[in-house]
């Protein structure tokens, strides 16, 4: 138990909680895009991406999924996501430190430039920027990486 959180390894019956919880915060972040018309796009990439290659972590309170992190063996944090009820409350943090763990050597990962909220909870988390590139939909991301 972690601040109220009890973390665990993904489980296969995750998936649609997962996927949800993805839909739900993106949504909320990013207002103007339709993340629901992604959705076969964003299940495919679970599926076929992130599960096969990154160890994830989820959250639990009170039997209800609030939260994942995705580290894949590189050290490449892919996908941290938190219920926005439980924005503040540490457990960010809390999956960030699991991802840590579970590469010790280094995590890197990349954030949308304008999502200035993350940036900062990255920052302070330990995380550098390190440069800045464009992604697959034309947006400015920052790469950042944690080193021990």
């Amino acid at each position: 138990m972690t601040q109220g959180f009890d973390l665990r390894r993904y489980q296969a019956d995750d998936e649609d909680a997962s996927i949800a919880l993805w839909l739900k915060t993106w949504q909320l972040t990013y207002p103007s895009i339709d993340f629901a018309a992604r959705l076969d796009w964003w299940r495919e990439r679970w599926r076929g991406e992130l599960l096969p290659n990154a160890s994830v972590v989820v959250a639990e309170q009170d039997g209800e999924l609030t939260g994942f992190v995705t580290i894949d063996g590189s050290g490449y944090l892919d996908q941290l996501v938190v219920a926005p009820a439980q924005w503040g409350s540490g457990l960010a943090a809390t999956l960030v430190d699991q991802a840590k763990r579970l590469s010790p050597t280094g995590v890197t990962l990349k954030v949308n430039a304008d999502n200035f909220r993350a940036i900062k909870f990255y920052e302070r988390n330990g995380f550098a920027v390190t440069g800045e590139e464009t992604n697959a939909s034309g947006r400015a991301v920052l790469n950042m990486v944690w080193e021990p």
